[in-house]
């Protein structure tokens, strides 16, 4: 089991970061971070304020998309299909006016 402080800041931040995203699982954390979803728990415990981690836990609950055996293969994407693609590297910029 790792603890809060294994991790440095940044990963630390990293970790809630992917365990607030809807369509990142606990298993994606695990693989990258080496930890259970009984631990992202405890890390989410800890580093939260109580109201901020009530609503985080009440959102993951119910959320398929936070297991990747529940997930549907139609949902296994990491991008939002609404979101545009970058095509040879070329990012459109609108004009701004200083």
């Amino acid at each position: 089991m790792s603890h809060v402080n294994d991790f440095s800041p940044e990963d630390l931040n990293r970790i809630i970061e992917m365990a607030w995203e809807d369509r990142t699982s606990f298993e994606a954390i695990e693989r990258q971070f080496g930890i259970k979803q009984a631990d992202v728990i405890k890390i989410m415990r800890s580093e939260l304020r109580l109201s901020s981690f009530k609503r985080w836990r009440e959102r993951t609950k119910g959320c398929i998309t936070k297991h990747e055996t529940k997930q549907v293969e139609s949902d296994l994407r990491f991008r939002c299909s609404r979101q545009k693609t970058i095509s040879f590297n070329k990012i459109s910029k609108a004009k701004t006016n200083f």
